[in-house]
């Protein structure tokens, strides 16, 4: 059976879980894990995600406040072209300690201390992962993956105010933005041809 330590997501927090007010840095990287995006959009896996930032503890868990950045794999939307470019998201997570009945803390059901545990961890973080090893490491597997997929771009473009390909020949109008085609509206056409006749008939006429 694999060892928790063994995992390349797994981050010792046992010095910094063993009371309240430590912190741990963490600058490094990570393989980024299957299941973010696709081929089209999105992290390809084993990829170098950089991971910046630090655990925090508090009463009843640790926080970890920091930015992810990974190498964004995509093509854009309206002109085509490959995107290859640092993808960064902010995240603000949240560690649990385990609960009351499992870890033999607060079994005097002091209510005192039960409203203290819930203000410290309730609003810390939106998300939350599970510490293992009876909080000994901080597995961020789930953490890198869910943060990706939450943020990639469903329509992803080159720049911002990417102008795309031209509708009728497909030149990329960013290199050619004075580009354009003489259209003739076709609800004009067949007047345009009536008139043509109109007046091909009226010079007929006066040469006879």
């Amino acid at each position: 059976m694999a060892r928790v330590e063994d995992s390349p997501w797994a981050i010792s927090v046992a010095q910094v879980a063993s009371r309240a007010g430590q912190s741990k840095q963490i600058d490094a990287d990570f393989p980024a894990p299957s299941g973010i995006g696709d081929t089209i959009v999105g992290i390809q896996e084993g990829a170098p995600v950089h991971v910046r930032g630090q655990f925090d503890s508090i009463v009843d868990g640790l926080v970890f406040t920091g930015r992810l950045v990974a190498p964004f794999v995509s093509e854009c939307t309206r002109c085509l072209k490959p995107i290859d470019e640092d993808w960064p998201v902010d995240v603000t997570v949240f560690f649990p300690y385990e609960s009351a009945a499992d870890s033999g803390r607060g079994k005097r059901g002091d209510a005192a201390n039960e409203e203290i545990d819930i203000v410290a961890g309730e609003d810390e973080a939106e998300d939350t992962y599970p510490l293992l090893e009876r909080g000994a490491f901080a597995d961020i597997e789930a953490m890198i993956r869910d943060a990706l997929v939450e943020s990639l771009p469903l329509q992803p473009l080159c720049k911002p105010d990417c102008k795309g390909l031209c509708s009728q020949c497909g030149v990329d109008l960013n290199e050619e933005p004075d580009h354009h085609h003489d259209v003739t509206d076709l609800r004009f056409a067949s007047l345009a041809g009536l008139k043509a006749q109109l007046e091909a008939e009226q010079g007929d006429n006066k040469q006879s």
